[in-house]
């Protein structure tokens, strides 16, 4: 568990390894734990949240915030909002309970190329309160340990000379974590883009044979996975967004300013996560028209190959006719007992091979298909 003391006055952000008896005088507190953390060390969690905020989470939202395979969606009450996000990971990974945020084992990645391994995904929870933001994430969550040395690396000197600004509220924390989360899988669109890629170059190669299936399979059902995860988010955030819409103006300006700030950034995150969905539905056909032309493809190497064999044949046939005439077993054929009757025959053969080829040819019935 990771517990933060932020402000934006002189002392920062200020780490501490236990839960807050009491709010700072100004800013807010940021609680990170583990899932299985927040299962262990519940009741001390619930009285902590009891004594900042007033409240505690209700059965309900602790079973979502617990619930390792819950979609991403947004819920409220009058004292709180609820927000689950789901962020990728290369697997899903569970604790001791004796030992909460201690890692017990990894499970089984998911089969075919690295890319493939990434799309899988864990839940974040939040529980944005007006000065206490509690999230749950799994263990060792890159997610977290990245923002919170981005937050410890904000209070230092050229940070501050350069104008970094810390979050102003918990609501604004939760959404540049998310925001943090959507840049994942935008790094992760590129990736699937080149992979993607070099499987369509293999499947619309004529010299080469593509075995890859079971792998293109995968990508295909990874990609409809990523576009529904993509769609919870975006209905979660777009809930979150017309929550936002209801809250009561500010009383002084810069309150307003921070709400509508929070408007801003919730819009971007909207924004990054349509961008998403179109590349992945995008992909999606990309990937269905390689295997479509491919198929094409194919049919139209083997019909070339039809159509030479029959012309072949059709040019033979001629031959075919003439030995089997020759053939016949009469005592009285004509010029089969003549000293040039081998070489008339053949050359009767070979102007009538001449003529069949040229007519094919101008037909083009013989032309090799360009590729």
């Amino acid at each position: 568990m990771r517990v933060f003391n932020i402000s934006s006055g002189s002392q920062g952000i200020v780490e501490t390894d236990a839960l807050p008896a009491q709010l700072p005088a100004q800013g807010f507190v940021w609680i990170a734990c583990a899932r299985r953390e927040f299962e262990v060390l519940q009741a001390q969690i619930q009285t902590c949240l009891q004594t900042l905020c007033g409240t505690q989470l209700v059965d309900l939202h602790v079973s979502d915030l617990l619930n390792n395979q819950l979609p991403s969606h947004y819920d409220y009450t009058s004292q709180y909002d609820i927000l689950v996000f789901r962020r990728l990971a290369t697997g899903q990974t569970e604790t001791d309970l004796a030992q909460p945020g201690q890692p017990l084992h990894q499970s089984r990645k998911r089969g075919g190329p690295p890319i493939l391994q990434r799309i899988d995904t864990s839940p974040v929870g939040f529980a944005v309160f007006d000065r206490v933001l509690l999230t749950v994430h799994p263990t060792d969550c890159a997610v977290r340990e990245a923002y919170a040395q981005k937050l410890l690396n904000a209070t230092s000197s050229e940070s501050r000379d350069a104008g970094v600004r810390l979050p102003a509220s918990p609501a604004d924390l939760m959404l540049r974590i998310v925001n943090h989360i959507v840049d994942g899988y935008l790094a992760l669109r590129r990736e699937l883009t080149r992979q993607l890629d070099h499987w369509q170059n293999e499947l619309l190669n004529p010299h080469t044979r593509f075995n890859n299936w079971s792998a293109l399979m995968e990508a295909r059902l990874a990609m409809h996975q990523l576009d529904e995860i993509c769609e919870d988010q975006r209905a979660a955030t777009q809930d979150w967004i017309d929550s936002v819409e209801t809250w009561p103006e500010g009383s002084t300006p810069a309150a307003q300013r921070e709400r509508e700030l929070l408007k801003v950034r919730s819009r971007d995150v909207l924004e990054h996560i349509e961008r998403v969905v179109h590349h992945v539905r995008r992909m999606e056909q990309s990937a269905e028209t390689a295997v479509q032309m491919h198929f094409n493809a194919q049919s139209h190497r083997t019909n070339d190959i039809m159509r030479t064999l029959t012309a072949l044949t059709a040019i033979f046939l001629p031959l075919n006719l003439i030995t089997g005439f020759f053939g016949m077993n009469f005592e009285f054929l004509p010029i089969i007992h003549s000293s040039t009757g081998f070489w008339w025959t053949f050359a009767v053969m070979v102007v009538i091979v001449a003529v069949v080829v040229a007519v094919f040819w101008r037909k083009r019935y013989l032309a090799r298909t360009s590729h």
